[in-house]
């Protein structure tokens, strides 16, 4: 099945489904319509060049603002979606463990101590639990904004903002496995991504947003 034509089948089960949306910079339409579904279990992948509106498009999803055209239906059923963006929403004066437990709270988690160590060792990051977020590198808040993946377990869709970023290829090896399990316990992922993505199962659905016709 094309992923830009969705089968009623799949609109009727879908976490959200995207119909003929159009995203704009200012007075500049960023891509051609775009229509597809992200069904429970799914992972979709949103391609495109630099500035063709990847960012713009994960945000309109979220509900952060709203498409210049076209719908986005989003399950009753479903819960508000996490959405991780290229800042790590980390606040300098926390500590590691503290600011886990902060984005934990804001997602409605409930606070386990056990859960929280385990998240922070599985990205290499527990050593720092105790260090401020503001003497970390880059790639380590990286980490501590991911290890809040490991944490969740309600299937809540995910919007991941080239979630790959930053991360050396162990990293990347323990997020795309972070991914694949949410989306087989039946969570969905909608991410973008310019790097490969290292998953079999599922398989991404590829989404290529393509340039807007010319008037």
């Amino acid at each position: 099945m094309d992923p830009r034509q969705p089968a009623s089948a799949d609109a009727a089960t879908a976490t959200i489904v995207v119909r003929d949306v159009e995203c704009r910079r200012g007075d500049r339409v960023l891509f051609a319509p775009a229509s597809f579904v992200v069904a429970p279990g799914a992972i979709v992948w949103i391609r495109g060049a630099n500035g063709q509106g990847k960012t713009t498009l994960l945000r309109t999803l979220a509900g952060l603002s709203a498409p210049a055209a076209g719908e986005i239906v989003r399950s009753g059923a479903s819960a508000p979606p996490l959405y991780l963006a290229h800042a790590n929403a980390l606040k300098d004066d926390l500590t590691v463990a503290e600011s886990l437990r902060f984005l934990l709270q804001l997602a409605g988690e409930p606070i386990d101590a056990h859960a929280v160590d385990a998240a922070l060792e599985r990205f290499a990051i527990a050593s720092r639990r105790n260090a401020f977020v503001r003497t970390l590198s880059q790639g380590q808040r990286r980490r501590v904004a991911l290890a809040r993946l490991a944490a969740q377990r309600e299937p809540l869709p995910w919007l991941l903002d080239e979630p790959f970023d930053a991360l050396d290829a162990a990293g990347v090896a323990v997020l795309a496995d972070v991914i694949a399990a949410h989306a087989r316990r039946g969570g969905s992922v909608v991410l973008t991504s310019h790097l490969p993505v290292p998953i079999d199962d599922p398989a991404p659905l590829v989404v290529q947003l393509h340039e807007p016709a010319m008037a």
